[in-house]
């Protein structure tokens, strides 16, 4: 049975700290278009990793930039004892296309979030963590700073990604990545082609094989493919060429079983053209989100309570797939993953055209509402020990699972 107390203290807190996003309102909307135009990639998000760091030292908090071992990452903490929650915050942009995953509304929710908090001083009942994570778009930030400590003694996490509509869980499934290199021997392509060993056939014959491959995996795992390197002139036999390979899987179990079929493909294009191949792993692997449901179903009824309406996940296409690096957060602590409506049904990530809608009035509404959305479930968490007992056993089944 809850407690009436606590149920009107969270209540009253809830009031006070959507209030203290909504007079910085206007700050946060600056912030997240400034984000928006001027866009930086992986590891390289210094500028937007000041400006969200100087936000929050100019309301009085303290923060380390750099933080857990990375440059473009930072930390604040704040308030008092009680739980402590882990609010992520992400920045970095896609080479060429800006934020078109609307990492700008990201980042400027969680400050927002963090701001409206710490707004409520010793009346907060718990710690806030704000972390800044560099890196989600291939660069796996959250997996290195995870390494380094960023997200011991949390009792949770959260983050808000935009969407083209309103989800408390999304299907964010595992992923690596690898390059192959295969090596050959030079030769006049015209005069002594006998002589050489082509090793762009090597790679175009594992290319066409893992082409054929994708036909027999099912229909929920992907494997992405570009060459890097294919030769230096039509006249010599090239006797070097790279490919780089992404593979994603619903888990890392199926990810591992699907690597294993990739790597063979690999090996028969060598064999098939004489050539050797040299297979590196990348060191980063995203692993599957585990979304927490008692702490979605939190943030689903925060966010109705201010005008949002929810879909099932069950409802997606099997085409809605995609992976992040906080699903290696998920395997560690409770975690949520929410999408919010920030871009015109039918939107695609990734696409200049999500890229243009992060910076429209409806972005930065759905800014606005995944602060107070995430404010308002770090308030519950904070107050019910129901809840702090639920999310950590709904975390502890679904690990045992995995």
């Amino acid at each position: 049975m809850s407690n009436p107390k606590r149920s009107n203290r969270a209540k009253d807190l809830k009031v006070r700290v959507c209030q203290a996003i909504d007079t910085r309102a206007a700050a946060l909307i600056e912030c997240a278009l400034d984000l928006h135009a001027h866009p930086e990639i992986a590891f390289e998000e210094v500028r937007s990793a000041a400006a969200l760091a100087d936000r929050l030292r100019q309301a009085g908090l303290e923060v380390t930039l750099p933080a857990y071992g990375l440059d473009t990452a930072f930390a604040a903490e704040f308030g008092t004892t009680g739980p402590v929650l882990g609010i992520v915050a992400e920045y970095d942009a896609l080479p060429g296309l800006g934020h078109a995953c609307g990492h700008n509304v990201i980042g400027t929710s969680a400050l927002g979030a963090a701001l409206g908090l710490a707004d409520l001083g010793d009346d907060l009942p718990g710690r806030i963590r704000l972390l800044g994570t560099p890196a989600e778009e291939g660069g796996g930030g959250k997996v290195f700073m995870a390494r380094e400590g960023a997200f011991d003694g949390l009792d949770c996490a959260m983050m808000v990604h935009p969407a083209d509509r309103n989800l408390s869980r999304f299907p964010l499934i595992a992923a690596a990545w690898m390059t192959a290199t295969f090596h050959g021997r030079s030769a006049h392509a015209a005069a002594t082609p006998e002589a050489g060993i082509n090793a762009l056939d090597g790679l175009v014959t594992a290319y066409n094989a893992i082409a054929a491959l994708r036909q027999q995996v099912p229909g929920d795992h992907r494997v992405h493919a570009i060459i890097r390197e294919g030769g230096t002139a039509t006249n010599i036999i090239p006797d070097r060429a790279v490919g780089a390979f992404g593979l994603r899987a619903p888990s890392r179990e199926a990810l591992e079983a699907l690597k294993i079929r990739v790597k063979d493909c690999l090996q028969a294009g060598a064999m098939a053209a004489g050539a050797q191949v040299e297979i590196v792993d990348d060191p980063v692997q995203y692993h599957e989100l585990i979304s927490n449901t008692p702490l979605a179903d939190c943030f689903r009824t925060n966010a109705e309570g201010l005008g949002r309406e929810f879909e099932a996940v069950e409802d997606l296409s099997g085409s809605n797939v995609a992976s992040t690096d906080f699903g290696n957060v998920s395997h560690l602590i409770p975690a949520i993953h929410p999408m919010m409506a920030t871009v015109p049904r039918g939107t695609a990530f990734h696409t200049p055209q999500f890229a243009q809608h992060c910076a429209d009035d409806v972005a930065m509404t759905a800014m606005l509402d995944a602060a107070k959305a995430m404010a308002m479930t770090a308030i519950d968490i904070m107050c019910d020990a129901d809840l702090q007992n639920d999310m950590k056993t709904a975390f502890r089944r679904a690990t045992t699972q995995t």
